[in-house]
């Protein structure tokens, strides 16, 4: 009997590798004909990989041709129907969270704007885009929508706790899950069978691979507050400007420079190194990098992104 059970358990590995590129951040996803775009994600080889890291290792280098540095365990996923073509088989991911610098994808792999999957994500511009102004109109007929007096209470409740003022960067999995249950996303119509919605929001990825990425976004964002994850995504030497746009690019706001400045230059975090970038026109700016000794003089050495 516990065998028969075993059967029907399918654990896979799934990578949500992120990097900044021209101030975007991106995301890998692997294309299939006739699929929409994945997650890089395989199966666990239960006799060569040790362990559940070296596994997705592994799985990715196979996969994408890519070696990913920084990898973190993110989540396990295991819904009984994230997966319609597995069968009776339950599909349990474990989700990783790779960072890397951006490099030329070999193979079936391409880089897409965690944006474009995501776009309510992005806050920098202080209007909301037509996309966002339409998702935000369409959540207020949600809510004004429900059942009784209490539903539409709560439901009125979550929209302002998730999409604000103020603006919460870390709250990306509740902002999905809330549009998810709000009948706003491509997926629901997919898993339930119902119309399509009728309004953009953002390109679907296989299965739940969107909200993987949604639950990766969160915990890199919450993150930057108190560990130095972003200097994973930068080059050995960069400008404190390069810095900012960077961390601009992963939490979604825009940032003011001198205050951001002072903050990094006074919380040790980087030193300089005496170098200057080559420029075209202007003053040539200051190279730094990070310093890894911050890590033993500070008990959460990171760039303090203040969502609220």
């Amino acid at each position: 009997m516990m065998a028969d059970a075993a059967a029907l358990v399918a654990m896979t590995l799934d990578a949500v590798i992120v990097a900044v590129s021209q101030g975007r951040p991106r995301l890998l996803v692997v294309d299939e004909p006739g699929q929409p775009p994945a997650l890089p994600s395989g199966p666990l080889d239960v006799e060569r990989d040790a362990t559940l890291e070296l596994g997705l290792r592994r799985w990715v280098r196979s996969r994408t041709g890519l070696e990913v540095g920084y990898v973190e365990q993110l989540y396990t996923f295991g819904d009984r129907d994230r997966r319609p073509d597995a069968g009776p088989q339950r599909q349990v991911s474990v989700g990783y969270l790779a960072l890397v610098e951006e490099t030329e994808p070999p193979l079936d792999a391409r880089w897409v704007d965690v944006y474009a999957l995501l776009p309510w994500e992005d806050q920098r511009d202080p209007e909301p885009g037509p996309e966002e102004a339409a998702i935000r109109a369409a959540l207020e007929v949600w809510a004004a929508q429900g059942a009784d007096a209490d539903v539409r209470r709560e439901r009125a409740e979550r929209v302002a706790v998730n999409f604000g003022p103020p603006w919460d960067g870390i709250r990306a999995l509740e902002r999905y899950e809330l549009l998810y249950g709000a009948h706003l996303l491509p997926e629901w119509a997919r898993d339930t069978g119902a119309p399509p919605p009728g309004i953009d929001t953002g390109i679907a990825l296989r299965f739940d691979h969107r909200r993987i990425a949604a639950t990766a976004l969160s915990r890199l964002r919450g993150k930057l507050t108190y560990r130095p994850v972003v200097f994973e995504l930068l080059p050995e030497r960069f400008s404190l400007l390069e810095l900012q746009h960077t961390v601009e690019a992963l939490a979604g706001i825009t940032l003011h420079k001198q205050n951001f400045r002072r903050l990094v230059e006074r919380s040790g975090l980087v030193e300089g190194t005496g170098q200057r970038a080559r420029s075209q026109a202007g003053r040539p700016a200051e190279l730094f990098r990070f310093r890894p000794s911050v890590q033993r003089e500070r008990p959460r050495p990171g760039v303090g992104v203040p969502y609220r």
